[in-house]
């Protein structure tokens, strides 16, 4: 079979370049391995929310028009407005069609996928940022005993082994599951990272409103202090139950257990590292970041003091937990995800896996890149900023596809 444009991938990055390219006249085949949306179905948690508003959902020919802009989408509600937006423009779709190799083809690509060889004069690679999920080391050093889970395989506290629960890792999901097994009734212990935080509103806004209108999301990737950067953690919040604070402050004062960095297991004892406090003391520092851009914004609108840094964070924390004797049975992985584009045959990537790549395109001829965190701004491959990138790149599959 063969197409002109061949996009792999059918969520957020894929779509808005399809919509892109269907405005233009250009034909073109998403080819899916799920379904429409399938990164949102299939590796996020039951009560899985947006953290940013609604009005955020900005996809081109799918802005969230209904009446709660300030709320936050629940999983099924998000899904739905994923497929009637697919419904509306109806792009040529082949679900459960999973790529597992792009090639070079003459002039052209070849991709191996589920229901055969299809060969393609471009090709744009959507497969989002959620790509492999990582462990960190000596994670295989758990006792057997003891049930693992990757943050995209938790569903509910209820389908979690009866015991307390430990959560190794601190980001945005790390710190929502802890909050949600907490309240279900589960002792909970987060091995905490550095991530930075920040108020959920202030001066009577919502902080997605203040980082759109600071600039914070409009950040090119050289604003970044080093390239490892892009796997810095999004700022800790939620939008669960209308939106409230959430950090390593607030999960502590609720009753959450707070260690240090997960070190490795023996003998059925985990080791942490002594380290909470200057990880909070670090995620306060990349608040600071973030938090000059607001104040600016404020400023300029009359407003001051509309974020004030809470003072050092003190704690004492244990340095190993005997999961036995905590009645410790589930360990829940939420370090994260890396890029995974092995499947890619192309000399492409950066030493962190990344493609390079400038405005989605590559040094070679036809072959594009969609939803890369960074790809062209900090707000790349998220749903509001996803829509701009498509557009660079269907304008320029356009004027080169001669």
């Amino acid at each position: 079979m063969d197409t002109n444009v061949a996009i792999v991938g059918a969520g957020q990055a894929g779509l808005s370049t399809s919509w892109h390219l269907q405005q233009l006249g250009v034909d073109h085949l998403v080819l899916e391995a799920g379904r429409v949306a399938e990164t949102w179905r299939s590796r996020r948690w039951d009560s899985f929310c947006l953290v940013t508003p609604n009005w955020s959902v900005r996809l081109p020919g799918g802005e969230y028009d209904g009446p709660d802009p300030d709320g936050f989408m629940k999983k099924d509600e998000l899904i739905g407005h994923f497929q009637e937006w697919a419904d509306s423009f109806r792009p040529p779709l082949r679900e459960a069609c999973a790529v597992t190799a792009l090639d070079a083809d003459g002039d052209g690509f070849a991709l191996t996928t589920s229901a055969g060889k299809i060969r393609a004069r471009s090709v744009v690679v959507a497969t989002g940022g959620y790509q492999r999920a990582h462990r960190p080391a000596n994670a295989e050093r758990l006792p057997d005993s003891v049930d693992q889970l990757l943050a995209e395989e938790y569903s509910c506290p209820d389908a979690v082994e009866p015991g307390a629960v430990l959560i190794v890792g601190s980001g945005q999901t790390g710190c929502q599951l802890a909050e949600e097994l907490h309240g279900a009734g589960r002792k909970v212990f987060l091995s905490c990272g550095r991530a930075p935080w920040a108020p959920r509103r202030m001066g009577g806004h919502d902080l997605y409103w203040w980082m759109v209108e600071s600039g914070w999301v409009a950040r090119p990737p050289s604003a970044l202090p080093s390239p490892a950067a892009r796997f810095f953690s999004n700022p800790l919040t939620t939008g669960r139950d209308g939106g409230h604070d959430l950090h390593l402050r607030t999960l502590h004062a609720m009753g959450v257990e707070l260690v240090g960095r997960y070190l490795g297991a023996d003998d059925g004892e985990v080791a942490f590292g002594d380290d909470v406090a200057q990880s909070v003391a670090a995620g306060d520092n990349m608040s600071l970041a973030m938090k000059k851009y607001i104040d600016a914004a404020a400023e300029a609108r009359g407003l001051s003091g509309i974020w004030e840094m809470p003072p050092p964070f003190l704690v004492e924390t244990r340095a190993r937990l005997e999961l036995a004797r905590e009645g410790v049975k589930t360990v829940i992985w939420t370090t994260g995800y890396r890029p995974a584009y092995e499947w890619v045959h192309f000399q492409l990537f950066d030493d962190m896996g990344f493609p390079v790549q400038v405005d989605g395109h590559t040094a070679v001829p036809g072959l594009y890149f969609m939803g890369v965190h960074f790809q062209r701004k900090a707000g790349s491959a998220v749903l509001y900023g996803v829509g701009e990138d498509a557009q660079v790149v269907a304008e320029h599959i356009r004027e080169n596809r001669a």
